[in-house]
């Protein structure tokens, strides 16, 4: 049984999550990225310092790569097997893992991020993770931005060829040599102080905007003339 055990932790912390990077890494190397309102980024970090960065869960594979650029970075993963592993790849990144969620150890994961984001880190947050139901944002995000008082900042990922599986988000994966935008979207700025009613009003409101710029983001594809503003 012990043997057996070493063997699933040596797959879960070591095997599955270095084999998976390497995937990720030689298949984003393909890539080309756009950045688009890239200014909206700036303007947050030049005034806070720090920020909230916010995106789907099914559309986080281009953003591995992505998000590694955005270093110091932390970014909360649950306590379950499943967050272990994923924990491990953060590591490897180079990322910071706060191991929390919303039904376990919440207070403490946000009090350990308003810490980092006072020694520099950026905090990135997958709205809908890890279980769906696909495109509700959960309260997490609000609650980390206010623990930090840094804005919300939605990250749009979106990709012209994918790969879509049978999951509950219909996770995508961009196909070879696939052209990605990353829009960084207006941010977002929660108040420290909200009642009940205010918090779930301003969570809805969160999520319908970040829809709606998945939606436009996605319809760019459909338009030559923007694709040859930023591809060509």
């Amino acid at each position: 049984m012990k043997v057996k055990g070493k063997v699933r932790d040596f797959c879960y912390q070591e095997l599955f999550p270095r084999v998976g990077l390497l995937f990720v890494r030689l298949l984003s190397r393909t890539y080309r990225y756009r950045l688009v309102d890239r200014e909206h980024e700036q303007r947050v970090l030049d005034a806070h310092g720090t920020v909230v960065y916010a995106s789907w869960h099914q559309r986080f594979f281009p953003g591995i790569t992505f998000f590694a650029t955005r270093k110091p970075i932390a970014i909360m993963i649950s306590q379950s097997r499943d967050g272990e592993m994923i924990a491990r790849v953060v590591d490897i990144l180079g990322w910071r893992a706060v191991r929390g969620s919303s039904s376990k150890g919440s207070l403490r994961a946000l009090k350990e991020l308003h810490a980092l984001t006072r020694q520099g880190y950026r905090v990135g947050h997958i709205v809908d993770g890890p279980q769906g139901p696909f495109g509700v944002i959960k309260p997490g995000l609000l609650s980390i931005a206010q623990f930090s008082g840094a804005p919300i900042l939605p990250v749009i990922l979106s990709a012209q060829r994918c790969w879509v599986f049978s999951s509950w988000d219909r996770f995508m994966v961009p196909k070879p040599f696939s052209k990605i935008f990353v829009r960084f979207a207006p941010p977002i700025v929660i108040p420290r102080r909200l009642d009940a009613h205010a918090f779930e009003a301003l969570r809805q409101d969160v999520e319908k905007q970040i829809k709606d710029l998945y939606i436009q983001t996605d319809n760019w594809w459909r338009s030559p003339e923007m694709i040859r503003r930023h591809f060509h």
